[in-house]
């Protein structure tokens, strides 16, 4: 059975009723979460947006209002009209607690089969199949709290950026394949046969075009799109709050970024976020870190050991000390609580970065380590004195060259800080990285690459050794990182031809490969390219950040799974062979 709504028009949402609505004659809308008779009595918890209102039908309502309610199953959508009055039973758990709605007409707007899983928080239900049903599971309150708090996020950024003097402009979906970074999604062209365009991994490119058409500042939420391996915060599509402004430097962009952020935590999370934010040199950070989005909320530093251990008769620090380094952390009272086994299980952590063993010096009553039987007594005891280990701590040590002592010691650092429950949630540390590497040596293809993108500037004193010495050459780059998640990044781009083309020669590009990839930046750049510099910021991460989501499919209303398939739609799907022709594709099995 189902009703036009008729002259019955929403008056109230349910979850929005209080005590001063008593009385009141209001027309509530939505689901039911749950109908329960008591003989004379029928309860229905009626659910909305914005929560939950108690409808009853008694003894004194209309037969057919009774007739109705006893038909009602969970996620009938329904249209209730009635008088609010104060509840005989207190609920204090919900905000409606104290008040009713006597009903005096419904009517069922349409049925509802026996949902596939509860709608209702904390269910415990499989992810696939939260995902397969996201319609329902998205009537949960938790997650629609999470879409109206992203929500908010969009209206603070644009009211922030366009008080700023920021235009918003959107760029184009369909644009030119990326030579350098992850893959790009390609798009197949009908009408041009056998060419491709590619979804945008971000607006890069465009944005820059943008500043050298003189518009000053420019802000988009967009979507980008990389067809990467997945983890738990990464999806094919993302949302970026992206900016570019020109006659800048990073002073310029992180000031306005700060108070930026300062007027989000302020809206979103009633925090007042003390400015100007602190600033580390990405060389300290991997010196103390390991990591170059450094979690501030715990200490168990990196401490460099190599000086110690390099006349040691320990082969393994020996050779490492040669062309890298010795480095540990020193776990607090970590002796008891890390047994033999769960300290193997460290060791095949830190295996995963590539580290050959992970070193452990107990201090107990006596010193114990897995090396006591290579290094001397005074040795040992020079290692517990650098890191001013006490009695009951654990030392954990990897050898190696520095970026895979780096990445084991980053990483297992913040592991044993989430098994060991050291990081205060309810606190927020935040701090830009600045002064990060122009370039990164990739193994695979044998040569440097960019360690942002091409069009990022070198700092101005390192000018000179781009091509001499690029792994010494330092980028004009900043991040901001937020609780040891790196939210947002960004740099003062290029302007300059000749540095262009002297960044181009030190990527290995030649005058040929820069004018077939980037040929139209290089045009515009002829005719008056501003300084100009510019930041993304990733919403989806924001938005975990401002829920507390440990997920990112949690805050996004319809995402991909880790394989980057979807549930709902059961995209990507295979075409016909009518489809593969209009767009000149033949698949190869």
């Amino acid at each position: 059975m189902q009703e036009a709504m008729g002259n019955l028009k929403r008056t109230n949402y349910c979850g929005d009723l209080r005590e001063n609505d008593i009385d009141s004659e209001v027309i509530l809308m939505g689901w039911v979460q749950r109908a329960r008779s008591l003989g004379s009595i029928i309860f229905i918890d009626l659910r909305d947006r914005e929560g939950i209102c108690q409808v009853v039908v008694n003894e004194t309502s209309p037969e057919e209002v009774i007739n109705k309610a006893t038909k009602l199953h969970n996620e009938y959508v329904i249209a209730v009209k009635g008088i609010v009055r104060m509840r005989s039973s207190i609920n204090d758990k919900i905000p409606t607690g104290k008040i009713e709605v006597l009903a005096s007409e419904i009517k069922i707007l349409n049925e509802s089969q026996v949902p596939p899983i509860y709608v209702k928080d904390n269910d415990n239900v499989a992810e696939n199949m939260r995902l397969k049903y996201r319609t329902l599971d998205l009537r949960k309150p938790s997650m629609l709290r999470n879409l109206k708090l992203r929500s908010k996020i969009y209206k603070i950024t644009r009211d922030f950026f366009y008080d700023n003097g920021f235009i918003e402009v959107e760029t184009p979906m369909l644009t030119k394949p990326t030579p350098e970074g992850a893959r790009d999604y390609l798009v197949p062209s009908r009408v041009n046969s056998g060419k491709f365009y590619a979804l945008p991994q971000s607006p890069q490119l465009m944005k820059q075009l943008l500043m050298v058409s003189g518009l000053d500042r420019y802000i988009q939420i967009t979507k980008c799109f990389r067809d990467e391996d997945l983890r738990a915060n990464r999806q094919p599509e993302f949302t970026q709050i992206d900016m570019e402004l020109s006659f800048v430097t990073e002073d310029d962009v992180m000031s306005i970024n700060e108070k930026f952020l300062q007027k989000l935590f302020k809206e979103m999370l009633d925090i007042d976020i003390k400015l100007p934010l602190r600033r580390m040199k990405y060389s300290e950070a991997m010196d103390r870190f390991g990591v170059d989005k450094p979690d501030l909320r715990f200490g168990m530093e990196l401490k460099d050991i190599s000086d110690i251990v390099k006349d040691s008769g320990f082969k393994v620090f020996e050779e490492a000390v040669k062309d890298g380094s010795v480095r540990g952390i020193n776990v607090k009272n970590g002796a008891e609580k890390y047994s033999k086994k769960k300290i193997k299980k460290l060791e095949e952590f830190v295996k995963d970065f590539k580290a050959k063993g992970l070193v452990q010096v107990k201090v107990e009553d006596e010193i114990d380590s897995s090396i006591k039987k290579f290094v001397s007594e005074e040795i040992l005891n020079k290692i517990v004195q650098a890191f001013q280990a006490e009695k009951g701590d654990l030392i954990l040590i990897v050898a190696g060259k520095d970026q895979v002592v780096y990445d084991s010691l980053g990483n297992l650092r913040n592991k044993i800080a989430r098994d060991l429950d050291l990081i205060d949630k309810n606190s927020y540390e935040m701090l830009w990285i600045t002064d990060f590497p122009l370039f990164e040596y990739d193994e695979d293809e044998k040569r440097y690459v960019a360690k942002h993108h091409p069009f990022t500037s070198p700092k101005d004193e390192d000018l000179d050794i781009i091509l001499s010495n690029p792994e010494k050459a330092r980028a004009k780059a900043y991040d901001i990182v937020i609780n040891g998640d790196e939210m947002g990044g960004g740099s003062i781009r290029i302007n300059d031809q000749e540095i262009q083309k002297k960044m181009f020669k030190a990527l290995g590009f030649t005058d040929e490969d820069a004018k077939e990839k980037f040929g139209f930046l290089l045009e515009a750049f002829k005719y008056g390219a501003p300084p100009h510099g510019g930041l993304a910021y990733g919403l989806d991460r924001l938005t975990m950040l401002f829920t507390g989501a440990e997920n990112i499919r949690d805050v996004i209303a319809f995402p991909k799974t880790q394989s980057a398939t979807c549930l709902l739609t059961e995209a990507p799907t295979e075409l016909s062979e009518k489809q593969l022709e209009e767009v000149h594709i033949k698949v190869i099995e």
